[in-house]
């Protein structure tokens, strides 16, 4: 059995990116001959959806003060969101907690209950970019004291998807007859071919927000970018290759 090892350099066509990775070929006695190749594609995309993850976090000596306090800020809280133009639909409860919080000076071994900590918060979804920091403005003026941060999204990605996905096996096809032509190979059908989909983007740090928040006490507006969202599909196809 012979092998062959070709090591490809990423490609970028275009404003598609296209990251090579080893492939190898490979001839058994037993079937045909093989090549295995992986290419990935990259679509881009700004971003049409985002949710804003806050909520309301209090403290009192007792566990039902705590707990009660913590809901008529977020009674608030909801408030604020519907006025803001966000349908119920996308408002969601995320996480609701209530801790003892302990003093651990006199002994650390057995510490102390002085109070507790109730934490209640939600997940917003707006499918209009404008409206977020303003809907932003509207938790922390509600009385809002803990906001996690911003996400980004894309409601339909199948286009993108299908344009980074066709653009990875032409990618790989090049690649496998590349291969082939060098080895003094032809190239036949394809054998077996899978793929693996993912997203990223760049979050908005919570930094970034809380130091705009100064400003929109101020009555300025809380700024909010979603930048660009890359939308990536890696396929790994197996053709047969003949003399």
């Amino acid at each position: 059995m012979t092998s062959l090892k070709f090591l490809l350099a990423p490609l970028i066509l275009g404003s598609t990116l296209f990251l090579a990775s080893p492939a190898i070929a490979h001839e058994t006695m037993d079937g045909p001959g093989q090549i295995s190749v992986s290419a990935t594609g990259n679509s881009y995309q700004a971003p049409d959806l985002a949710t804003v993850s806050a909520g309301v976090v209090t403290q009192a000596t007792n566990a039902k003060d705590a707990m009660q306090a913590n809901a008529e800020k977020m009674r608030d809280i909801f408030d604020a969101l519907e006025a803001a133009g966000i349908q119920k639909r996308h408002i969601k409860t995320s996480q609701l907690s209530l801790n003892p919080q302990y003093d651990y000076k006199e002994n650390r071994n057995e510490p102390r209950i002085i109070g507790y900590q109730a934490r209640n918060t939600v997940s917003a979804k707006s499918e209009n970019l404008e409206r977020v920091g303003p809907m932003i403005d509207a938790l922390v003026s509600a009385g809002a004291n803990n906001i996690n941060g911003v996400s980004f999204g894309i409601k339909d990605s199948v286009a993108a998807k299908s344009k980074a996905r066709k653009s990875a096996v032409v990618e790989a096809r090049r690649k496998a007859e590349e291969m082939a032509e060098a080895a003094g190979l032809s190239l036949g059908r394809v054998l077996r071919m899978n793929e693996n989909t993912h997203s990223s983007g760049l979050p908005q740090r919570m930094a970034n927000v809380m130091h705009n928040m100064g400003g929109a006490a101020a009555g300025v507006s809380t700024s909010i970018s979603g930048g660009e969202q890359t939308l990536s599909v890696t396929v790994n196809i197996t053709f047969e290759i003949g003399e």
